[in-house]
């Protein structure tokens, strides 16, 4: 089945619920600016996503960027199906894979080990392939001992090196990233880096949603800034990171060297 992602006129908002509801509505109805509204149950809301529209197809390579709270992250989510659209809708075809959040489909009141078995069953595979994906990930993460702790007593550079052991273990044919896999001391990512970009070179469709300029140039041939919620600009990837930054932008001499060994 070859992979795809459609989305059409999404729109996406969050209530805010506090004990000056009542004030906060009254000044945002009488203003009605910036990403404030009231939704059809007459709640105040916050306007994550508005009439975003993509089009994606084997071979693509699409970065996101935008200032922090641009709608970027929230925009990975609803592909990957944590974040219902209010409008619109979003159709992903093919395997899919999501490293947004490293805690992402992990009981914290499990072990290590435990949560790696539970990853196995979700994604069919027998014990023997379970077996094999609890070593890969053990030896990568590298957490000994541990593994067969509770998770929720792993430091937070513990819990991404397990996350992101797990997430990128098996290959889809849609990848979304945020780029909290950047995370972690100076050793791990040059592991880690090299273990994304296999995976990504195999992947038929990425998303990657990162602050930057190098990893973007390197990994995207298309980009769509995001600001306010909305899109902003759509194109290749060099145009739009200078629209955004205001500012002509080029690729290091470390990120040519790194492009040097093959296209991701």
């Amino acid at each position: 089945m070859s992979s795809a992602i459609d989305v059409e006129g999404l729109s996406l908002s969050f209530p805010l619920y506090h004990g000056n509801a009542r004030s906060l509505k009254k000044t945002v109805l009488s203003t009605m600016t910036g990403r404030m509204a009231a939704d059809n149950r007459n709640r105040v809301v916050v306007e994550a996503l508005r009439d975003v529209n993509l089009r994606l197809r084997p071979g693509d390579r699409l970065a996101l960027v935008g200032g922090n709270g641009a709608g970027k992250t929230t925009l990975l989510r609803a592909m990957a199906g944590i974040y219902e659209p209010v409008r619109g809708r979003v159709r992903v075809q093919g395997s899919l894979n999501a490293l947004v959040d490293p805690h992402l489909g992990m009981n914290p009141d499990l072990t290590g080990r435990e949560n790696i078995t539970l990853r196995g069953m979700y994604l069919g595979l027998d014990r023997r392939a379970i077996e094999g994906l609890a070593e890969d990930v053990a030896a990568f993460a590298e957490l000994t001992d541990f593994l067969d702790l509770p998770v929720r007593i792993y430091s937070t550079g513990m819990i991404v090196r397990l996350g992101f052991a797990l997430a990128t273990s098996v290959r889809p044919q849609v990848l979304l990233m945020d780029e909290w896999f950047l995370a972690g001391d100076a050793g791990f990512m040059e592991r880690a880096r090299e273990r994304l970009e296999n995976l990504v070179r195999g992947v038929e469709i990425l998303v990657l949603s990162s602050h930057v300029p190098d990893v973007v140039l390197q990994w995207c041939t298309r980009a769509v800034w995001m600001d306010q919620g909305r899109v902003r600009a759509d194109g290749p990837t060099a145009e739009v990171l200078e629209q955004y930054l205001g500012y002509p932008v080029q690729m290091s001499e470390w990120a040519r060297q790194r492009s040097a060994a093959g296209p991701l």
